[in-house]
């Protein structure tokens, strides 16, 4: 299939004028807002995960590209592994203290969330 055939069309309408344009839906790329402007909840979470913890960030708004780049910069400064997926980011193990310091100095409003 080509490429303008996977995107969504608005309106189909069938026509046999081989010169006829379908409309298509713009995927509007999502903005990521500015470090200041975000209001990230950092907790810990167990449930589904085996038993295991693991940190959770969530509120992040903007584009995928730049959720795994803020991910793979706290893994980095965390020396840990983790994901980004879903507009979360997921750090393994029990750091959230660690998390919301490199949030914090990184620019973003981060707070911590449950007990």
């Amino acid at each position: 299939m080509s490429k303008k055939n996977k995107k969504k069309r608005v309106d189909v309408v069938y026509s046999t004028n081989p010169d006829y344009e379908y409309d298509y839906e713009d995927d509007g790329v999502e903005e990521t807002l500015p470090p200041e402007e975000q209001n990230l909840k950092v907790r810990i979470e167990k449930k589904g995960r085996g038993g295991k913890t693991a940190v959770v960030v969530k509120g992040f708004i903007g584009s995928e590209d730049d959720l795994k780049d803020l991910a793979k910069t706290i893994k980095t400064k965390c020396g840990t592994g983790g994901s980004a997926k879903d507009g979360e980011i997921i750090i393994q193990g029990e750091m959230r203290n660690k998390v919301l310091e490199v949030l914090q100095k990184e620019g973003y409003n981060a707070k911590q969330a449950g007990g």
